[in-house]
């Protein structure tokens, strides 16, 4: 990688990797740097200060969500159909995709304390909720807009119990699909 973007998103996905392997506290340009494999001081020279490299972090979430979601095709959209799909999502980010919502929830929380980062995470928020609003709209529910910003907390809050809460994910896995399907038709009706 030699072109200066792709070394760019190799250290986000690298900063992404070391939070959720080591946590905000582990999150240091030398840490991205080992985790990329990249030359001591590489990180440092993209992203000088801790907070660019924090937003890099967001970013580079934000961009590979809306990529993942922009893949998933929905012609005519049928409830079992989207849980199917939200199924799948869902159980990619608490198994092979893991690490981005580990690293997602560190960086939520560093975020109640710095407010660039708040407001870049806000951003990236509103690009999945418009997803989502225009799938309700679609799906012909009163107020998408309102109903998909309860839709979506409460699919990160499902998450959130499997990944770090008190839920059990041999019962998610189990039964997400019924749960999705629960949430779906009543942010429908």
């Amino acid at each position: 990688m030699t072109d200066t973007a792709d070394r760019r998103t190799l250290l986000a996905d690298a900063a992404i990797e070391t939070l959720a392997r080591s946590g905000l506290r582990g999150l240091t340009h030398r840490a991205v740097d080992q985790t990329a494999g990249l030359p001591e001081g590489s990180c440092s020279n993209h992203f000088r200060t801790r907070e660019s490299l924090l937003e890099a972090a967001v970013h580079r979430l934000a961009e590979l969500d809306t990529d993942e979601l922009a893949t998933e095709p929905v012609d005519n959209p049928a409830v079992d159909e989207i849980a199917d799909i939200l199924n799948n999502l869902v159980g990619r980010f608490t198994t092979t995709d893991r690490d981005r919502m580990l690293a997602r929830y560190e960086l939520a929380l560093e975020s109640t304390r710095r407010t660039q980062l708040r407001t870049a995470l806000i951003d990236s928020g509103a690009r999945i909720r418009a997803i989502a609003s225009e799938l309700f709209a679609e799906l012909g529910a009163p107020a998408p807009e309102v109903r998909a910003h309860a839709f979506v907390a409460c699919l990160d809050g499902l998450i959130f119990d499997q990944l770090a809460g008190a839920g059990t994910p041999d019962r998610y896995s189990q039964h997400l699909n019924e749960i999705i399907r629960i949430l779906l038709r009543s942010f429908i009706s």
